[in-house]
């Protein structure tokens, strides 16, 4: 952590908007006009396109962006082979997939002088990485910042979300900022490195490696409700002119390869299109629910959805349980016993999950597997059972939840983790017997 790394990022400025066609420049004239290859790119710069879709994807779902640098990218050594330490991609064969219910406490700290890279520790996934289908959810811990080296994934877009203590992504676009209570998008194969606004940070990542993350379709609800695309904070150009040896980390086919370039490859001094990343404050989150009776369905709470080949059977949704109202009548109003042809993971940032009495933590997590049956536990059931029913603000707890259409398999590190809860299915066990004819 530096305290040039805080200062940085309270003076940050944003373009704002999910899915825009963006346009930003550090330098006044670097952006070329009228075209995107100009003979000579202004200011003696390099153009260069980054593709996150194919190019003949339709309108709607091409990414891609225009970037001008001040060395092209294609100017580097041969990667090697490095170790990939706790990451781990799909496909996931090393154990079986696992129909119980699986709950982990929060990651250990790290040892001294552990980066965001070095912090990465895979829990599961699903999918093929190289087949671009699937998910992989992995933690991080960290106590030092990434120098002189940055990282990239060609396998998926990562959404990383921070538990405890800030990140400074100095990405390829520019600079974002994410705190708890913050989710953080990095396009495939966009470059960054992390710099850590306190002395240790702690949070969750997912790895898509499907279709891009886009905001659900609303269908009845409407034009207007839940994550609003201009919550979305996207960079402004900020470049680094750096002739200093940096070690670029590649992520591709399930693994780390590494080369050493005698400059910085975070040197794009203007850009404009749509493969870029964001920043959103899940607070800024429009709930809706119901004001009759009944607990809608936690689809109600997506904030991204990663589209299949099947309308509506997400490769992987991202929902936030954020602060709400709970005002339904004759109504259990926490969430209901359900089993699901969904595979869910869910975890905490701050405060208390209202399905759960005790053991859900922040930094900890859930693994539901499709058609586990799940709900409640029994504390929380007799509490909500007997409770008079006036209207009740949650606000004291910030929860997620990673659904995808397939089940997780765990990576054999977190089927066999220390920090494992062996007990979880004791919490269902109170539940009584009250049936009577």
């Amino acid at each position: 952590m530096s305290e040039q790394a805080r200062k940085t990022a309270e003076a940050l400025e944003y373009l704002t908007g999910f899915g825009n066609e963006h346009s930003s420049e550090a330098v006044p004239g670097a952006l070329p006009i009228g075209r995107n290859s100009p003979q000579r790119a202004p200011l003696g710069l390099y153009a260069e396109q980054l593709s996150g879709s194919a190019f003949t994807e339709p309108r709607t779902h091409n990414r891609r962006s225009w970037l001008y640098r001040i060395r092209p990218s294609a100017a580097h050594p041969p990667f090697t082979r490095v170790d990939n330490g706790a990451l781990r991609s799909a496909p996931f064969t090393e154990a079986v997939a696992d129909p119980n219910r699986l709950r982990w406490n929060p990651l250990p700290a790290p040892a001294p002088g552990t980066d965001f890279l070095a912090g990465l520790w895979t829990l599961g996934g699903n999918g093929d990485a190289a087949q671009r289908s699937g998910m992989a959810i992995h933690l991080y811990a960290a106590n030092a910042d990434m120098t002189d080296r940055v990282f990239s994934d060609s396998d998926g877009e990562l959404l990383i979300v921070p538990e405890r203590g800030g990140l400074l992504l100095r990405t390829e676009l520019g600079l974002l900022a994410a705190r708890p209570g913050d989710m953080a998008l990095i396009p495939r194969g966009v470059r960054f490195r992390v710099e850590l606004l306190d002395a240790d940070a702690r949070g969750y990542v997912c790895e898509n490696y499907g279709q891009p993350f886009e905001l659900p379709n609303l269908g009845p609800i409407g034009a207007n409700g839940l994550a609003a695309a201009r919550d979305f904070q996207a960079p402004v150009a900020a470049y680094e002119d750096s002739e200093r040896p940096t070690e670029v980390i590649n992520k591709f086919c399930g693994n780390l390869w590494s080369a050493t370039y005698d400059h910085s490859p975070l040197d794009v001094v203007a850009w404009h299109g749509s493969h870029v990343p964001y920043v959103y404050d899940m607070r800024r989150f429009n709930v809706l629910g119901s004001i009759s009776y009944d607990h809608p369905d936690p689809s109600i709470f997506t904030v991204l959805t990663s589209p299949s080949d099947t309308p509506g059977l997400a490769g992987v949704d991202f929902v936030v349980f954020a602060p709400r109202w709970l005002v339904g009548e004759d109504t259990f109003r926490p969430p209901y016993f359900h089993r699901n042809v969904m595979s869910e993971y869910m975890g905490l940032i701050e405060g208390a999950y209202d399905a759960k009495a005790e053991g859900f933590v922040p930094g900890g997590g859930s693994l539901h597997n499709m058609m586990s049956a799940h709900g409640p536990d029994h504390e929380t059931f007799d509490r909500a059972s007997a409770a008079e029913l006036q209207p009740q603000k949650i606000d004291d707890g910030l929860a997620f939840m990673f659904e995808t259409r397939w089940p997780i398999t765990a990576t054999a590190q977190a089927a066999g983790a220390d920090h494992l809860q062996r007990g979880y299915d004791d919490v269902w066990q109170g539940l009584q017997r009250h049936f009577r004819a």
